[in-house]
């Protein structure tokens, strides 16, 4: 068999459809395989590239073949797509890995660790809990607005639900009904109350999430996520394209010559951009009692600027500031505003 030194592998929840290809791109093995039919495969391979797509499971197989020798490396799907010739099927997709990955200028996923998966797992279940607990409270207050009681937003409802459920002359199986939603509702904020103590542990137990409470506005889930997702921070060569990677940064659309720059891209993971965008707003309502020289840019931008642009600037330079601080390993300092002339 020919040298091999590339592998693209199409995977599946239990059949993985390999690619082979050796160094000037022609193909050199094709092989339908299973989970274990694969490794051992591979482990008989010479050290090679082996590319996924960054999709369910790729993060664990990554690591896996690591361990065996070979350099993996995951490709987000969306730039697989226009490599792929005729018509799809897991062989062809497998090829476009291949076509994809060999391209210099292509952008890879760096591979999650453990640490990395367990605590995106658990951002995900406090997601879901938080939903449900909002949709719970929703429906109460559906409920009772159906029989005309109207009760002020949020969470206050849970509050106020004994003493209306008391009295009013509710129907008796709407008050079981509601009752029912009041347990649920306690339980769910229990669960969630559980998660954010487990991420505040694995918080506190790395000496890098420390250093990103420094930064003003960031608080314990978000910096929790943003060590979840930024991991090694030097896989981005600068703060800009860490900030870029998240959608932080103006829309380009420009041709004959004239840029022209619209909103942010919104690329990248939403979730940890709206919480970057809601520290900046934390810092905005009280962006008069700061002195230094980020509060002195900050009411700048908001005398000519609208409000919502100037969220997005300041949620860019958080992440700027993250990046800075777990790339160069060193703490957040609040420079002093600059003297007038």
């Amino acid at each position: 068999m020919d040298t091999v030194s590339l592998i693209g592998i199409d995977l599946g929840k239990h059949c993985f459809h390999l690619h082979a290809q050796d160094g000037s791109g022609r193909m050199v093995l094709r092989k339908k395989l299973t989970r274990n039919q694969m490794f051992t495969l591979l482990s008989n391979f010479p050290s090679c590239t082996v590319v996924m797509e960054a999709c369910a499971g790729a993060h664990w197989i990554a690591r896996r073949l690591q361990t065996l020798g070979h350099e993996a490396k995951l490709i987000s799907p969306q730039f697989v797509k226009p490599f792929r010739q005729g018509n799809k099927n897991d062989f062809a997709d497998a090829q476009a890995i291949c076509e994809a990955a060999s391209r210099p200028s292509m952008r890879f996923v760096s591979p999650r660790n453990e640490a990395q998966q367990v605590v995106s797992a658990l951002h995900r279940v406090r997601e879901a809990l938080v939903r449900n607990r909002t949709g719970t409270i929703n429906q109460i207050h559906a409920f009772l607005l159906e029989f005309g009681i109207s009760l002020p937003r949020g969470m206050a409802v849970m509050r106020r639900l004994p003493a209306v459920l008391e009295a009013e002359a509710l129907p008796p199986r709407l008050v079981a009904v509601l009752e029912r939603l009041q347990a649920h509702f306690k339980y769910l904020d229990e669960q969630i109350g559980q998660v954010e103590h487990e991420l505040l542990t694995q918080l506190h137990e790395d000496e890098r999430s420390e250093r990103l409470l420094e930064i003003p506005g960031i608080g314990p889930i978000t910096a929790s996520v943003l060590m979840s997702e930024l991991g090694d921070a030097r896989q981005y060569g600068s703060a800009r394209q860490f900030a870029a990677s998240i959608g932080l940064v103006p829309r380009q659309y420009s041709t004959g010559g004239k840029p022209t720059l619209l909103g942010i891209s919104k690329r990248g993971d939403k979730g940890l951009r709206r919480l970057l965008v809601q520290c900046a707003r934390v810092i905005m309502l009280r962006i008069e009692r700061r002195t230094d020289s980020l509060g002195v840019w900050v009411r700048s931008l908001l005398a000519r600027r609208h409000s919502n642009v100037v969220a997005c600037a300041l949620a860019n330079k958080l992440a700027r500031i993250a990046w800075a601080i777990l790339a160069k390993g060193t703490h957040y300092r609040s420079a002093p505003a600059a003297l007038p002339a």
